[in-house]
């Protein structure tokens, strides 16, 4: 297999974010409707584990540990060669198997379809998202100004 480059790299972890951040929910009814049934052999079957959060105060500070966060990750081998990977938050197998099967059709051939099929409308939903959390907070802010008395 290929070495990927900066660009491929860079659309990859494009697309893995995407796929780990969606809801489980979201990308099970994408990935049903996409009707795409891959021959695949796992690598590493869906583990669930813990990693530690790490965070930085100003984010500009010295790191500290944050907290343990759960995860569940995976690896498989489509029948062509490919290989994809997902970690997603939390305890879910199924949507890391999906989204490692997204990732290894992204590789190649296909990668067409479950762009438009599945990336793209994650994507918006997430825009959708993020614009509703942005109005909701610029609903609440405060401006200060400062009053000059007497002139």
């Amino acid at each position: 297999m290929k070495d990927l480059t900066e660009d491929e790299n860079a659309a990859r972890k494009g697309w893995m974010s995407l796929l780990a951040q969606a809801p489980a929910g979201d990308l099970a009814a994408l990935w049903a409707d996409a009707g795409l049934t891959p021959d695949f052999t796992w690598l590493r079957r869906p583990e669930v584990g813990g990693v530690m959060v790490r965070g930085r105060a100003g984010a500009t500070g010295a790191a500290f540990n944050l907290g343990e966060m759960s995860v569940t990750r995976c690896s498989l081998r489509l029948g062509d060669g490919r290989v994809g990977h997902a970690m997603v938050q939390g305890r879910d197998r199924a949507k890391a198997e999906v989204a490692a099967l997204c990732d290894a059709l992204m590789q190649g051939e296909g990668g067409d379809t479950v762009e438009a099929a599945i990336l793209a409308p994650l994507s918006e939903a997430r825009r959708v998202r993020r614009e509703e959390r942005a109005a909701k907070a610029a609903a609440t802010k405060v401006d200060f100004f400062t009053m000059v008395r007497g002139e």
